[in-house]
């Protein structure tokens, strides 16, 4: 298997991950094209696959996950970012962010990074641009980004949906 297949292999068990955790939690995994297409077939408690949005640069892009829940006063998209071995994909980490701030209309959004391949410093950037709502202005100073490791997301999950 080559280097780029075998990191959509890995970075897509992030999101089987993710997906089995809120599965379990009551909600429904539906992928946005179809419920764009017949939205009240489906319930309140949703994961949304494939979830797009326009980026900074005006292109059209997706993120894995919108979570919407009228039980629990959610609208939260959520990214995925694995990064098993070294490799250029912690360059993106900026983009990323600014993507976050800028041009994803969510007020929440959380951002599942993981994996021991990450450059050093990379990681704990992205962390300190989020605490410290670095390049954000009004008015997405209010909005609120998250960065977890799976195990985080997991205990966010489990604390959230009781």
């Amino acid at each position: 298997m080559n280097q780029g297949l075998y990191a959509n292999h890995q970075g897509g068990m992030l999101e089987s991950t993710v997906k089995s955790v809120l599965s379990a939690r009551g909600f429904e995994i539906v992928a946005h094209r179809d419920y764009r297409k017949l939205p009240q077939a489906y319930g309140d408690e949703l994961l949304l696959t494939n979830m797009p949005y326009d980026t900074i640069y005006g292109h059209q892009g997706k993120t894995e996950f919108l979570l919407v829940s009228k039980r629990y006063n959610l609208k939260t998209r959520i990214e995925c970012k694995w990064q098993q071995v070294n490799g250029s994909v912690d360059e993106k980490l900026p983009y990323l962010y600014l993507n976050c701030i800028e041009t994803m209309p969510e007020d929440q959004v959380i951002i599942v990074i993981d994996g021991k391949g990450w450059k050093k410093g990379a990681i704990s950037w992205l962390k300190t641009a989020v605490a410290e709502k670095k390049y954000m202005s009004p008015p997405n100073r209010d909005k609120v980004i998250e960065v977890f490791s799976l195990a985080d997301f997991i205990t966010w999950a489990n604390n959230t949906f009781r």
